[in-house]
């Protein structure tokens, strides 16, 4: 692969490093918050609400949108380069990630020009929080196993059933959803028709949101209850029985920018590493704890060549596999080793929680190393993905009865 950039993918980069520049102090200025504080300001909603305001007057919320949408229309090039930058200035988190990286573009696939009109500005301008809908407590990890029913009647749909892990519904106004329009599909042998999918008001009767407390102590997941939700057939997004199309194209979408992934991580590296410095500098100091640094690092540059592979492979308009979960399943690993990493390098000071007075970077590792075990099933669960990359591309032989 050829690691170069083309001269307007230089300019482009060059363009959001000034932008960056002028607009990072000025985030953290209104934020009140000092600039060695940027990881806790992001993670407040009001704060991720403010930081992607000001990347919207930028032009920088959504790159990859058309430019009539406020976007710049970026190449795959460009779209690489925005996440690695975003990635080494460890900027502040959006507050509408699902609604600029998935469901807005779907919008723009799928939508209607009244349905684009509608819901577009208020993604863009974080108006309004967005959640993503799939996952079902019995469909296991077959997504076309769904079954919460939405039945037209009329001008409007009923919806009954359940959704689970859908991260931050019960901050959501709206969320895309998919749901089962023909109750039959499944029985029939044709799980994969009778999909549709709709954008449904999280404020509707008929909606409860229940926060599922996680490992470590928090309440990102929801189950999501549908009793009798009248859904407008205006909300309906794409054909009646196409939400399996519309879906392949969301889960495309989310797995673009592991090269980014990467660098968060090798920026991950660096900073335990300058903390264990700081408060246990004689962890640096043992042969074990050097290997293991040295092998993450190893890692972690593997996991980005591998996203470069891939991502080499879409600007031939090849298909980007198995490099893409191949670099899955290592972003998944490397996320809990470097979080046990971080523990074992501050020594006692690993063991204090966020919270405490004396707790290291407000207990942050400490925090991660509960919370990283969802990376196992995030984007794909680890057994699924090994499963599929064991079949299609090592073409490993099945079990003999």
């Amino acid at each position: 692969m050829d690691f170069s950039l083309a001269p307007e993918d230089e300019a482009f980069r060059s363009e959001l490093r000034d932008w960056l520049d002028s607009a990072l102090p000025k985030f953290f200025e209104q934020a009140g918050e000092d600039e060695d504080l940027r990881m806790a300001a992001g993670r407040s909603q009001e704060r991720r609400r403010l930081w992607q305001r000001i990347l919207n007057s930028g032009g920088w919320a959504a790159i990859h949108w058309p430019k009539e949408w406020g976007g710049r229309d970026a190449t795959p090039t460009q779209r690489l380069i925005y996440s690695e930058e975003m990635a080494r200035r460890r900027t502040p988190g959006m507050f509408n990630a699902n609604g600029i990286w998935q469901i807005g573009p779907m919008i723009i696939r799928w939508g209607t020009d009244e349905q684009k009109q509608r819901w577009l500005p208020g993604i863009i301008n974080a108006d309004d929080h967005w959640c993503q809908g799939f996952s079902e407590p019995d469909a296991g990890n077959d997504l076309a196993n769904l079954r919460t029913t939405a039945i037209r009647d009329g001008d409007h749909y009923v919806v009954n059933g359940q959704k689970i892990w859908i991260s931050t519904a019960h901050l959501a106004k709206w969320g895309l959803f998919l749901l089962r329009t023909d109750p039959t599909a499944i029985e029939r042998g044709a799980k994969h028709e009778g999909i549709t999918t709709f954008i449904v008001d999280l404020e509707s009767e008929g909606i409860e949101c229940r926060p599922i407390r996680d490992i470590a102590d928090e309440a990102m997941f929801n189950e999501v209850f549908f009793t009798d939700v009248h859904v407008p057939v205006a909300n309906r997004l794409g054909e009646e029985g196409g939400g399996w199309i519309v879906a392949m194209g969301t889960l495309g979408h989310e797995r673009v920018g592991m090269a980014g992934q990467a660098v968060i991580l090798a920026e991950a590296l660096r900073a335990m590493s300058a903390m264990a410095k700081s408060v246990n500098p004689g962890a640096l100091e043992d042969p074990e704890i050097q290997e293991r640094i040295a092998r993450a690092w190893t890692e972690i540059e593997l996991t980005k060549l591998l996203s470069y592979r891939a991502f080499s492979k879409v600007l031939k308009g090849e298909k980007n596999w198995p490099e893409v979960p191949f670099a899955k399943l290592q972003w998944s690993y490397l996320s809990q080793s470097l979080a046990e990493l971080a523990v074992d390098m501050l020594g006692v000071h690993g063991a204090l929680a966020r919270g405490g007075p004396d707790s290291v970077d407000r207990g942050k590792w400490v925090r991660l190393y509960s919370f990283q075990r969802y990376s196992t099933i995030a984007g794909g669960s680890t057994e699924v993905q090994k499963n599929i990359i064991a079949d299609r591309a090592i073409q490993l032989p099945g079990k003999v009865s």
